[in-house]
């Protein structure tokens, strides 16, 4: 057996593990900080020890799905948990994140919000009320920070419920005198803009594809050391860099899936590494890649039938 060199300190008992085991980890969902998602953290830290003021700083975090907003945040709400205040005796919540419903109308936000500070609010149609305890309950948990998950589902709504839940947004933000976060998509990006009062306050930063520049090359390096192999893999290699890249169009997602599923291959065939060839297979996990490539692969399948 190797001498496990390849892996970083801490990782390399961890591949002498049992087969059975060692797949288990590779399939657990775990934290992995690349450079953007560090500085989006660090910025939210800044924002949470933010001293009140009448117009608090907001921010966007946008791009397409899979790319990590939400991971971004639930670590974030994680490292921020709820407490006790043992003086006062009351429960602390410095980070209040939700997730917006299919269609958030104004009185189903609140909800959602009631439900996350456990308020177990039943009067959903009693839209005045739902706000006024929002506010009460907002203050008395010490909340420094609202994160709304998945604002681009605001465009479900008419033109109508979309204005009045952006009316809302722009309410909290000057009544409580807490930073909002938002995450969503670019169309998400676009109707925040329709409102000018929010568009100022609003930070926006874009979580983008994925490009094979230095930043990528170091994040594969990450992922050769850290995955129980036994072998030395070629993730750091150019010819494979640039196939986890066509595969996943880039999406964040994406790669780490593909990653994850060429690992538990290695583990399963004996090989114990990540070769650029395994990458050629047309059998790989259809979620690991894009759906750009799997229509290109089947039309290639399907000349060489005709042929």
């Amino acid at each position: 057996m190797s001498n496990l060199s390849h892996l970083a300190d801490g990782y390399r008992d961890r591949a002498l593990w049992p087969d059975a085991d060692r797949i288990a980890w590779i399939r657990k969902d775990r934290w992995l900080g690349f450079p953007k998602a560090e500085t989006v953290r660090k910025t939210l830290d800044a924002m949470l020890r933010y001293p009140p003021r009448t117009r608090m700083p907001c921010l966007l975090i946008y791009g397409q799905t899979g790319m990590g907003k939400s991971r971004i945040v639930e670590r974030f709400e994680a490292e921020n948990p709820r407490g006790f205040n043992e003086a006062i005796g009351v429960a602390t919540m410095p980070v209040v994140g939700v997730q917006l419903p299919p269609q958030p109308t104004d009185g189903e936000f609140y909800g959602e919000v009631l439900e996350k500070l456990g308020a177990g609010f039943a009067g959903r149609g009693d839209t005045q009320r739902a706000r006024l305890l929002t506010r009460r309950l907002m203050g008395q948990v010490g909340a420094r920070m609202l994160i709304l998950d998945e604002i681009n589902h605001m465009l479900a709504c008419t033109p109508r419920q979309q204005r009045i839940f952006l009316n809302t947004l722009r309410y909290l933000a000057n009544d409580l005198q807490i930073p909002l976060v938002c995450t969503g998509n670019h169309e998400a990006q676009a109707a925040l803009l329709t409102d000018a009062a929010l568009a100022e306050r609003f930070d926006a930063v874009e979580l983008a594809r994925w490009q094979n520049d230095e930043a990528f090359r170091l994040l594969m390096v990450t992922l050769a050391a850290i995955l129980p192999l036994r072998r030395p893999s070629q993730l750091e290699e150019e010819r494979c860099r640039t196939s986890v890249l066509d595969l996943s169009d880039g999406n964040t997602g994406r790669i780490f899936r593909l990653v994850e599923t060429l690992a538990v291959r290695a583990i399963e065939n004996g090989s114990e590494c990540i070769e650029a060839s395994d990458l050629d297979a047309d059998d790989l996990m259809l979620p690991s890649v894009s759906m750009k490539v799997i229509a290109q692969r089947r039309g290639r399948a399907r000349a060489r039938e005709t042929v």
